[in-house]
């Protein structure tokens, strides 16, 4: 919503582009626009290169000193292009449809003339920005002085979600296509929610025939007091160009399309360029203020497009409508090859063109079968139906792919050498789309039997193979957020243990199957387990200390080895200033105090000879914090005015002795306190010695087989509390322990991330290595690895960081996720668009 509102203030042209359309279809779009900027935020980065300028908003919203006045000065005329939105274009190529300010606020003003939205309104926004309605619903209820409300990514589609935003903002406008309210009504009715729908004062229907069946569900949900409006417009008449409110009682026949807007003109000629007489087809011409001011870079077909009749511009439709005795349009069809799908208008030549790219195909013919798809007829001997799917999701938006591919050797022509589409044959007249293979695939659980059900009933099948894709039968959309509320009731799942998307990306009963026992698995995990403290002090170490006490006895123990302490977590502090009070003595006690809290800083990990397994052993506090053990544990380090080592070569020199830790004996942490040299005495007792001074260093030394990353934070925050109190800390004894976290480990059902993983990488080409720039210094023999790492580091500032840390905490990522994604996205550009792409990564074992 800035961008548009920035966008048109600042005097400039506001032209959507769809993040779902394909990376081919959007660099096209900018050419044929010769976009000087594209505006973008962080998920949408990776979809342009670097020959465009593009401008990320979040970077704007963040800049303080920006001269505001700037806007003031920018003077807007009615006859400036307002925005442009790309329609399908019979050629292959999409037409960009360039729309005025005064027919954009002309076109508002004539919808508030029929009160169909006010500014008493409270507006949702639905529609995609490849449809026009958007700039109504944002820019439209900005204008009015209406209240918008923004649904989040998807929303559309979860009606859950949908609904209790509709009942909790008290939604009263709502603009959307037929076959959505279709679905959406159902649900409603289904679930018992009218309150959903309670406070709706106008209901807009557009883009597709208002079939007469959406007025039942409209009484049997009762908002008969709700205005139900049937709109009609094509883009080059902005938005809008007739209306009629829908008669729930009279319109049980057939609805029309109405009359035309104030200020609008509708005139229907015949073929002879001649008015058409009541009762008789012929093509709608539309003038009047909305008429649009041509096609981008396209004279020749804004000539054809626009026809001046008695000194007045009109567009011509293509759409065949007839007038009844009431003057009410009725709409009947088209002249040409363009149809409308889900509202979204669809040259079916632009399909034919990106299919016919493909040398192997010799003629192509795309068709809309049944109202809900599009089926491609082609003439081919060496292709399958899976090149041909992809070709078209690299090209296309999703909305133009074709449900259905059904290659032919020959295409049947008529007497005249063209393509008899009569005699094209059914989409459906093989049972070669309901499986992928020769043979049927039956369900082979419960699960499976039920799934398999649910999509016979909504696919109108008898048998559908459970390896089939759903997208190779007609799915689309409308009929997988079905799939998806069906789901839900079927088998009970609570909210989101079950997304659409993931539905899409896994479109088979198989993967649905597996995606909802994990659901139902995911619950029953929360149900069964109670965490709590066991009361124990010796267990199996747990799956990471496993790998951590293996990896360092093999690996680092040996004599040839420089590392001595490779899972040594250091803390380093630093006395900042002579201010800084920091007593030694306090600073032990406290020490000693986080130890006797936390259990697993005073564990003994080792190998039980009985059984072989790794035992982790908390021992009693006493016994750890003996005498000899204060010795050990906590250590004053003085350095002489004449050492002339560096500080961090005795930090070096400390992490890598010998016997820094000792596992078998529950010696995992030490404290080294490193001063400069002042008195003769290495005594702490002396009180004068007891203070740290400026430069002074204090060094945390724990074994990671005990601690980690996010433990940190904990031991830091008791460690302040137990020095500022000079007390012992306070010890509940039902507190969850770390050896209580790795019995409940080990009983849990890893099955579930077991099966998740292999569905996400089921395909992936695992063996394959990507021929990068750093795989050169890899070894070609089997070598032990050696444990150095390689390390490429690149330092951020501020402003970035604070951005990467503000972005991860708004949309509920860990650090590493968000760190991980980005990876990928540079591995995108560096590899020139490679898919392919498989990061492994160390979980260390963890759950």
């Amino acid at each position: 919503v800035i961008g548009i509102m920035g966008i048109e203030m600042a005097g400039g042209v506001y032209c959507p582009l769809s993040p779902r359309d394909p990376q081919h279809r959007l660099h096209a779009l900018t050419q044929q626009t010769q976009s000087r900027l594209v505006l973008v935020h962080d998920l949408t980065k990776t979809k342009f290169d670097d020959n465009i300028i593009s401008l990320d908003i979040d970077s704007i919203l963040i800049i303080n000193d920006m001269d505001k006045k700037g806007l003031s000065s920018v003077i807007l005329k009615g006859e400036e292009i307002a925005y442009i939105i790309f329609t399908s274009g019979s050629t292959g190529t999409p037409k960009a449809v360039q729309v005025r300010h005064r027919n954009l606020i002309d076109c508002i003003n004539s919808l508030t003339y029929i009160n169909s939205f006010n500014k008493d309104d409270t507006v949702v926004q639905m529609t995609r920005c490849s449809f026009d309605i958007h700039v109504q619903e944002i820019l439209g209820t900005l204008l009015v002085g209406g209240t918008l409300i923004m649904l989040h990514p998807g929303g559309t589609i979860d009606f859950y979600y949908l609904s209790e935003v509709l009942q909790n903002k008290q939604i009263t406008y709502l603009h959307t296509v037929p076959s959505f309210l279709h679905s959406f009504f159902i649900f409603i009715l289904q679930n018992k929610n009218i309150n959903a729908v309670k406070h709706l004062r106008s209901l807009c229907s557009i883009g597709e025939a208002f079939v007469v069946h959406l007025i039942d569900l409209i009484v049997k949900i009762g908002i008969t007091n709700c205005h139900v409006w049937n709109l009609y417009g094509p883009a080059e008449t902005t938005i809008v160009s007739t209306f009629h409110r829908v008669d729930l009682i009279d319109d049980t026949r057939r609805v029309s399309i109405g009359r035309p807007l104030s200020n609008y003109r509708c005139m229907v000629i015949n073929p002879y360029l001649q008015s058409s007489a009541t009762a008789q087809d012929g093509e709608l011409f539309v003038g009047g203020v909305g008429v649009f001011a041509g096609y981008l870079e396209r004279d020749d077909l804004t000539t054809k497009a626009l026809v001046e009749i008695d000194g007045e511009l009109f567009y011509r439709t293509g759409d065949l409508v007839r007038i009844d005795h009431n003057g009410l349009l009725h709409f009947q069809g088209r002249k040409d090859h363009q149809i409308k799908l889900h509202g979204q208008r669809i040259e079916l030549g632009e399909i034919e063109r990106c299919l016919l790219n493909l040398t192997s195909i010799s003629a192509c013919v795309v068709m809309k079968w049944n109202d809900d798809y599009l089926v491609a007829y082609v003439q081919s001997s060496d292709i399958n139906e899976q090149e041909l799917r992809e070709q078209c999701q690299s090209h296309l938006p999703p909305h133009m792919i074709p449900s259905f591919f059904i290659i032919l050797d020959k295409l049947p022509l008529n007497q005249n050498g063209k393509v008899d589409r009569k005699q094209l044959p059914s989409s459906h007249f093989s049972s070669k789309h309901l499986t992928n293979n020769i043979e049927l695939l039956l369900p082979t659980n419960d699960i499976e039997v039920s799934i398999h059900r649910i999509w016979c009933e909504i696919f109108k099948q008898n048998q559908i193979s459970i390896d089939t894709n759903m997208f190779a039968i007609g799915g689309h959309s409308l009929l997988i957020m079905q799939l998806f509320h069906r789901y839900k009731i079927e088998f009970h799942l609570e909210a989101n243990t079950l997304s659409i998307s993931t539905l899409f990306q896994h479109p088979t009963i198989t993967h649905h199957a597996q995606l909802i026992q994990q659901s139902i698995n995911a619950i029953h995990t929360l149900d069964d387990y109670s965490w709590s403290s066991l009361h124990i002090i010796q267990a199996r170490a747990s799956f990471a200390q496993e790998r951590i006490f293996l990896d360092e006895q093999i690996r680092f123990s040996s004599s040839k080895t420089t590392m001595k302490n490779m899972y040594v977590i250091p803390l380093l502090y630093r006395i900042a200033s002579t201010n800084d009070h920091i007593s030694i003595t306090r600073l032990h006690h406290a020490f000693q105090s986080v130890i006797t809290k936390h259990s697993i800083l005073r564990t003994a990990l080792y190998i039980d000879d009985t059984n072989g397994n790794i035992i982790q052993h908390c021992l009693d506090a006493n016994i750890i914090l003996n005498d000899d053990m204060k010795s050990y544990g906590f250590t004053i380090v003085n350095i002489h005015n004449d050492d002339r080592r560096h500080m961090n070569e005795i930090i070096d020199e400390i992490l890598n002795q010998a016997d820094l830790f000792a596992l078998s004996k529950g010696h995992v942490i030490r404290c080294h306190i490193l001063r400069h040299y002042h008195q003769s005495q290495d005594s702490i007792l002396y009180v004068n010695d007891d203070l740290l001074t400026e430069n002074d260093h204090i060094l945390i030394s724990i074994h990671h087989a005990m601690f980690d990353g996010a433990s940190v934070s904990i031991f830091l925050r008791d460690l302040s509390l137990a020095y500022q109190s000079n007390d012992l800390l306070r010890i509940h004894d039902d507190s969850l322990q770390y050896i209580d976290y790795s019995i409940h480990e080990h009983i849990m059902d890893m099955t579930l991330s077991q099966e998740f993983w292999q569905l996400e990488l089921e395909g992936g080409n695992i063996a394959r290595l990507l021929s990068l720039p750093v795989d050169r210094q890899r070894s070609s023999t089997n070598q032990q690895r050696s444990g150095v790492a390689s390390i490429a580091e690149i330092t951020f500032g501020n402003e970035l960081c604070t951005s990467f840390l503000n972005y991860a905490s708004s949309h509920h990522l860990t650090l590493f996720q968000l760190g991980l994604s980005i990876f990928y996205v540079f591995l995108f550009k560096l590899t020139h668009g490679e898919t392919d792409l498989c990061i492994s990564s160390i979980n260390a074992n963890r759950y």
